[in-house]
């Protein structure tokens, strides 16, 4: 970390300046730092200071969205490390591993840009874990990409439903041709029923909408 970030070694700037740090990607697809992804897995990899650090952070985004102030020695005191010792404190040391792990970034003189979301662990961190834990994160990859499959399966479904009804079919026919195109039963009927419950609000909207029409169209009374 450069030394324009937090001051001289013997003297410390009282506050940092935080920023949220977009990045579309990471904010797409990451987890929340105060998830339980980011305990169990994470949590090894940055070490406890640095969690809670980050959590906090992100606690103060939240409620500051344009970001904010950060009282350096207080936050110290709230995590429970020492901030006496300029740069080369415990808390500051902390700061710096968020930045050197890509969970935050130097943006200027005092300032650094913290994620709101942080990303699964790469590989090259999984491995730094014990081998119960790579397990476990194994099996919770295989679990997100079960649901990703599902999810989208249940889009596919849900928009072939719709397009069925607004093409006239009937409820039954809706469902049991979903069920010709190889979708799970309990999708079929899942997907029907939502679909049907959109094609109606459509139909009484547009219904409403030929009525305002005909109402302006309507010639007025003479005064």
């Amino acid at each position: 970390m450069s030394q324009a970030l937090l001051g001289t070694t013997d003297a410390v700037a009282p506050t940092l300046t935080i920023h949220p740090w977009s990045d579309t990607v990471i904010d797409a697809v990451g987890l929340d730092p105060r998830s339980d992804y980011v305990e169990r897995y994470w949590l090894g990899i940055i070490g406890p200071s640095t969690t809670w650090l980050l959590r906090h952070l992100v606690d103060g985004l939240e409620q500051r969205p344009d970001g904010f102030e950060l009282d350096m020695a207080e936050t110290a005191g709230r995590i429970g490390i020492g901030f006496q010792g300029g740069r080369n404190s415990p808390f500051c040391r902390t700061i710096n591993r968020l930045v050197q792990f890509e969970l935050a970034r130097e943006e200027g003189a005092g300032i650094i840009g913290v994620r709101r979301k942080v990303p699964p662990l790469s590989r090259r961190q999984l491995i730094r874990l014990p081998e119960s834990l790579q397990t476990a994160h194994q099996a919770w990859t295989d679990g997100q990409a079960r649901s990703s499959r599902l999810e989208t399966q249940r889009r596919r479904s849900r928009q072939l439903a719709l397009s069925l009804f607004e093409l006239g079919e009937e409820t039954g026919q809706v469902e049991r041709q979903l069920l010709r195109w190889g979708y799970h039963p309990a999708l079929c009927y899942e997907s029907t029923q939502w679909a049907q419950l959109r094609h109606r609000r459509a139909l009484a909207a547009s219904s409403q909408g030929d009525l305002d029409l005909r109402i302006q169209a309507a010639p007025q009374d003479a005064a």
